[in-house]
């Protein structure tokens, strides 16, 4: 059975619900799953628990679920300059869990292992630590984390094919992986469909085995987040 379905909307039929858990992939403006966010936005599913890295930046990806107030709580490393992100947690309408990134991505790694807890040694002494069990192995402190897992996971990749293989291209990779084999139900949009063989089984990130849907996606434009320049020497 063929795991291509028409479009974002038609992925989604019948996966989302309020009050679920969602990954989405992607690390600033790279690897978002742009066509699947605007679905859920449309979709007007609520009371959500997003797990991503940050949370798009103003006017892109997640900030669109925040602006539209679908998002309860965000499980996140990386706040950024996201003003409507600030405004919603300062306010206390919008619930946060800080996590080391290195953290973030084990948590969500673990989850697709089925590990459900595991020690680091990063956060000890500070705030993360709060609360958390904590054990010393030869002589150093560590403490627990917890593995994460989702309802949905959302993620963005280069290519597939209709088991759901995918290739992620470069720095787009970050976090989807992961978060392919986290979710319950896992769902892909890419930049091309390319015919059963054509991948390389080396060459392949993300076995279909992790994939229930994938979509081809629409409209992608290559963002920078913040654009810095200086003069051309010759015009100093």
């Amino acid at each position: 059975m063929s795991k291509l379905f028409s479009s974002a909307e038609a992925a989604l039929e019948g996966v989302v619900f309020d009050g679920m858990t969602i990954m989405s992939g992607g690390f600033g403006l790279s690897g978002n799953p742009e066509n699947l966010i605007n679905a859920l936005e449309a979709n007007g599913v609520r009371d959500l628990t997003v797990v991503s890295n940050n949370c798009g930046a103003n006017g892109f990806g997640l900030w669109a679920l925040l602006n539209n107030g679908q998002i309860r709580k965000m499980i996140s490393s990386y706040v950024g300059e996201n003003k409507l992100f600030e405004q919603l947690y300062l306010s206390g309408d919008l619930e946060l869990e800080m996590n080391p990134q290195g953290t973030l991505a084990e948590r969500i790694r673990a989850g697709g292992a089925g590990i459900p807890a595991f020690y680091t040694a990063t956060g000890v002494g500070t705030v993360v630590a709060a609360g958390k069990p904590e054990e010393l192995f030869e002589g150093k402190r560590y403490i627990r984390e917890t593995w994460l897992r989702a309802d949905l996971a959302i993620v963005k990749a280069w290519k597939a094919d209709s088991e759901g293989n995918l290739v992620f291209r470069k720095t787009a990779r970050n976090f989807n992986p992961v978060m392919a084999t986290a979710g319950k139900i896992t769902i892909a949009e890419v930049e091309e469909i390319v015919t059963d063989g054509e991948l390389e089984g080396d060459m392949i990130h993300t076995p279909g085995i992790f994939v229930d849907r994938v979509i081809q996606g629409v409209g992608y434009v290559k963002r920078i987040e913040k654009l810095t320049t200086r003069p051309r020497p010759d015009a100093v």
